[in-house]
Parts: C-alpha cells; structure tokens; sequence
C-alpha cells in the first residue's frame, strides 16, 4: 500500500470516499530484456590449473592460451584461473631464497596481465586472472586482474595475508575492498584466505555483487576444507554465487610450493530454486581439469525478495553496521 486516497468516489458512504492506491513491484521487470527469456544465464569455466613445469614465459603463455581456446569454445562468458598459477617460473630461481625468487617471479606479472587482457578480446571471455605476485614502492603484494573482453582491466588484491605468505614471502596485505561491473552482472573477487573472513565479502554484497570469484591455492586437504566451507558459507549469507578455482599437482623445484590440492566448484544459496546440497558443480578432486557451470542470475532477484529466509534483508541495521575504509580504484584499458 502507498497511501489513502480521499474523495475518490464522492457520496460512497460505505467507503466514507476513501481509496487505497496500491503498487505492485514487479522485480522482474527488465527494459533490456522485453521480448527475451526472463532467464539471465552466465556460464562459468574454471579452470583447475596443474603445476608443471615451464622453461620460459612462453610455455606458461601457451597453456593459457589453451584453457582459454578451451572455456572460450564452450561459449564461456567467464575464465577463472587459481591464485599463484605462474608459481613454476620461480624454478627457474632456485638457487635463491623463497623471498628472493616471488619478488623475481613479480617481473612476469605485467607481461602475464597484458596477455590475457588480449586474449580475453580474442577470445570473447571475461578473466579472472587468479594472482600474481607484484612489487610497488618496496612493497610485495599478492594481485589478481578482472580483464574484461571489451579491453579494459581492473586491479584486486589480497587483502588477509597468511602467516606462511607474511613469513616465506613477506607479502603485505591490500587495501582495495570493491565490486566490479561486467556485461554479465556485478562480481567481486577474494583472494583464497580472504574468503574466511565474512566481514570482507559481506562489504561487497552490499554493493550489489551477484558472483564472487576465489582463486585459492591450498597444499592439504584440511587447508582446502577451510576454503571450501567458508567459500559455500558466504554464499548462503549474502545470497549470490561464489566460484572457487584451485591448482592441483607438486612443484619439486619450487620451494615453499612442494604440493596443491584443490577441487573447484561453484556453490549457491540453498533455497528452493538451488540445488539442495548448494553446490551447483564442482571438479574432479586433484586432476587437471576445466569445469563449465551455468548460473542463472535472476534466481537471485526472486531469492532477495520471496526466499525462505532473507539474509540481506533481514539485517539488524539499528544493532550493528560496516564500514568501508578503503580507497575506490578506476577501470583501466590497455
């Protein structure tokens, strides 16, 4: 009900004149989409990414561009790679030290990005560059980069640093926390252990994210669970898609990355429209491969108004807020 009308039928005494104006908001209704399926299908391809060996930037390069020609041909609307992918040229430095050799690998991150930048135009694929160690100013943080196939890119970082990555690497910690707009619906990325930490990803939830991408690397089956778990949890809590994508073999020359363990997989809330386990697919445990998964974005509309419960909705906003302190980056082309 908006309000009551006065004097709408004059001399009706049963109603005394009186009239109520009513909306109906139709949270389907969609100007771009008249005359097409209410449905709004985006298909993922995440890539579960195997550790091997490359003798120069080339041959990492190469199998990029094999995952892509291979999500591409599935009319992929998103590329999704694990965090750290480009973590085999550090065997190229293993005469140095663990901190020595990532700030050597940071020298391949520019070069990577602006690859896959033009093969996301080639192949007509958004990507999900997984990440990257990268140096500024001194300073060593662990990056990642939405390249968009309409040439422009935007920047991620790692926000929560592990005390492995603190103490091996000396990573520092990020300070950019935003969502990100594509042609396929606003996303936000997290890097692995930033998932553990609700607080984070429900910032981005409050900014309208639809999809939220985790590239992890986890070396054991109980790191991963930690990943997995929080990963399905935040799924649930701020109603929207969360896909995680993960590396899998052992890297003998490569210290600080002897074993990966991973089974990407994309999750859901868990409502009538959803799977009931909340997991829309996930990938074979251990073994290279791609797994393609369509997620329907208006499933989500209807969850934030008529579902079950309503997470968002139902927020106690007079008992406790967030803030968001960090800075606001610009898209970038190349």
């Amino acid at each position: 009900m908006v309000k009551l009308l006065k004097g709408y039928i004059p001399d009706d005494k049963s109603s005394m004149e009186y009239a109520t104006l009513m909306e109906w908001d139709n949270i389907y209704h969609n100007e771009g989409q008249l005359g097409r399926s209410w449905t709004r299908n985006v298909r993922l391809g995440l890539v579960q990414w195997q550790m091997r060996s490359y003798k120069n930037l080339d041959e990492l390069f190469s199998q990029l561009d094999y995952f892509m020609d291979v999500v591409s041909g599935y009319g992929s609307d998103f590329a999704v790679f694990p965090e750290l992918f480009n973590a085999p040229l550090m065997a190229e430095y293993v005469d140095s030290n663990e901190a020595e050799a990532i700030r050597l690998l940071s020298e391949h991150t520019e070069p990577i990005r602006d690859y896959l930048l033009a093969a996301a135009v080639k192949y007509n694929v958004n990507v999900i560059c997984g990440s990257m160690p990268l140096l500024e100013d001194g300073k060593l943080y662990n990056i990642g980069y939405l390249c968009r196939r309409d040439g422009t890119y935007e920047r991620y970082e790692k926000i929560h640093i592990t005390p492995n990555e603190r103490n091996a690497w000396g990573i520092q910690g990020g300070k950019q926390v935003r969502v990100f707009d594509t042609d396929c619906g606003r996303v936000g990325v997290v890097i692995c252990y930033d998932c553990e930490f609700p607080e984070l990803v429900r910032i981005l939830a409050l900014q309208g994210m639809q999809i939220l991408f985790i590239p992890f690397l986890t070396d054991t089956q109980n790191a991963f669970s930690r990943v997995r778990h929080c990963a399905q949890a935040r799924a649930i809590e701020n109603e929207c898609f969360v896909a995680i994508s993960g590396s899998v073999g052992n890297l003998p020359r490569v210290r600080n990355m002897d074993i990966q363990y991973a089974q990407s997989a994309v999750f859901t809330p868990c409502d009538f429209a959803f799977p009931s386990t909340g997991v829309k697919g996930e990938a074979t445990a251990n073994t290279e491969m791609v797994l393609v998964v369509d997620v329907d974005l208006s499933l989500l509309k209807d969850l934030h108004h008529h579902g079950s419960v309503r997470n968002l909705k139902d927020r106690r906003d007079d008992l406790y807020t967030l803030e968001l302190k960090s800075p606001i980056g610009e898209a970038r082309s190349n």
